[in-house]
């Protein structure tokens, strides 16, 4: 590989410069994963502590670079423990995308494992539960899954198994019903568990006017591709959050069509919409 001199004493080959700018974009989306986590304030603390360490080893101070090194040494392991719960967000969504891509999906099929998709009469029932809901300020937390299994989730709660109906909806989340208390999960046209516990979002950025229920629903969209539903019991209002995003819902013919475009053909997005 030929190489390239730069400034009369850097050498460098194509292999190096390109091994640079591998190094210089992990880094780059390393920080902008952190950037709006509590983690990002030990990840600078730890670029302190090293260019401490670089300094005492140019002023081949003894003692001092003996201390760090052995708090660097010991710090790795500490490291994990911190940002456990990051690691745990990467690898669920590196999981994720995978999970939903084009190899993934020809798999399922070959092995019989379907999408979850819902038909137009579900969406209608969820829809109109998700109104009447709204009227009467009673909140609601409603997952719907795509490709990732939600059976982890599902397992925190109580299995119901039940057919999608805006009466059972609405008495699910009836304040004065032992149910009524964390999130549901809809998956191909069933009710498949309520009462279960999502992860809470560690997003700083989020405006004070979201509750739990909206931190919830932010949570497992940040792990999962799956969509959410969340009535709140302050306002009323209705919101969609699809990945890590929240969108208001005006009106009930806008949430029909997303969920429609979300889980359903071409053919059942035309039915939501009308």
């Amino acid at each position: 590989m030929l190489p390239f001199y730069i400034l009369g004493f850097m050498n460098l080959s194509i292999t190096d410069i390109l091994d640079i700018l591998l190094v210089a974009c992990i880094i780059f989306f390393f920080i902008k994963w952190l950037q709006h986590s509590a983690a990002m304030n030990i990840l600078l603390a730890i670029v302190c502590i090293y260019i401490v360490l670089a300094i005492v080893n140019v002023l081949n101070m003894k003692i001092m670079s003996q201390l760090m090194g052995i708090l660097v040494d010991v710090g790795v392991l500490g490291l994990i423990i911190i940002f456990q719960p990051e690691i745990r967000h990467f690898l669920m969504r590196f999981g994720t995308r995978a999970q939903g891509s084009t190899w993934m999906r020809v798999l399922n099929r070959f092995l019989g494992r379907s999408s979850g998709a819902m038909e137009s009469g579900t969406i209608n029932e969820i829809a109109e539960a998700c109104r009447a809901m709204s009227e009467e300020k009673t909140g609601a937390l409603i997952v719907i899954p795509h490709e990732v299994n939600l059976d982890y989730i599902s397992g925190t709660g109580d299995k119901i198994d039940a057919a999608v109906s805006r009466r059972l909806l609405m008495n699910l989340f009836f304040k004065n019903s032992p149910l009524h208390d964390g999130a549901i999960i809809i998956s191909r046209d069933r009710v498949v568990s309520a009462r279960c516990t999502l992860p809470i979002t560690a997003r700083t950025d989020i405006p004070a006017s979201f509750g739990m229920r909206h931190k919830a629903a932010l949570g497992i969209t940040e792990e999962t591709d799956a969509d959410v539903i969340v009535v709140s019991e302050e306002t009323g209002n209705i919101s969609f959050v699809n990945n890590s995003v929240i969108t208001r819902i005006n009106n009930i013919n806008e949430l029909k069509l997303k969920l429609g475009a979300a889980f359903s053909g071409g053919s059942d997005k035309q039915e939501a919409q009308s």
